[in-house]
Order: C-alpha cells, then structure tokens, then sequence
C-alpha cells in the first residue's frame, strides 16, 4: 500500500436527489449498500483500476462540523501507526479504529489544518 487515494464519499443532505445528479451528471452506477441511505459508486464500468467511492447522509464526526465536500480515505498499510504519526504531528484522531468486516479498519482524523480525512487497511490488499 502506497498511502493512495482508495474510497472518497459524497455527503448529502438529500441523498436520493445526489444520487440522481451524479447518475445524470457522470453517468456512474451507483447502487444501495450496507446501511440504509448509503450508496456504493462505481466511476469507471467494468474491470480495471477505479477509486470506489459512496454518497452517505450527511454527518458530523466533529460536534458542530458537518461534513462538508468531499470526505476522502486514503489506503494504508498500518492504521495504528497512522494514527499515531497523526497525533505526533499536530492532528488528532475523530473516530478511533473500527473494522468493517470484509472491507478494512478505519480511523477518522483532522489535520492541522481543521480538514478531515480517512486512513484505511484495507482487508483486500489494494
């Protein structure tokens, strides 16, 4: 893993109405997934490298700071060790290490510079 780019999410206030533009728009397949009001988008059809990406509910993994934009996560070998580069470097971590199972262990942080981003291991290699 080279600390790349692997998933981004779209936040929406109305998820089915993103939905529609990003369909509309850019003509990706996105389909339900998981947990209710989550979609999973393919950018790219059929086989071949492609960033994963999903449109979810907005939410605040900050108190008072709504997930604005798009919310990245970059793939990495050791998410505990991430993390603590994150700490000893002036950033803070927003949501501690969870396990999806099947997919990857995921922690949330907030840089220095108040943006927050996603660092995952995850399960299948890439």
């Amino acid at each position: 893993m080279s600390n790349e780019l692997c998933h981004f999410s779209i936040n929406a206030d109305d998820v089915e109405r993103a939905r529609t533009f990003y369909e509309t728009v850019f003509g990706w397949a996105i389909s339900p997934w998981g947990p209710p009001g989550f979609y999973v988008i393919r950018t790219k059809p059929g086989d071949g490298p492609v960033t994963d990406g999903g449109i979810q509910q907005r939410r605040e993994l900050i108190p008072g700071k709504p997930m604005i934009g798009l919310e990245c996560t970059f793939g990495v070998d050791d998410v505990d060790a991430v993390a603590a580069a994150v700490e000893a470097s002036g950033g803070r971590i927003v949501m501690p290490k969870v396990t999806i199972p099947g997919i990857c262990d995921l922690i949330y942080f907030e840089d220095t510079e108040g943006n927050v981003a996603g660092a995952a291991r995850y399960h299948d290699g890439r």
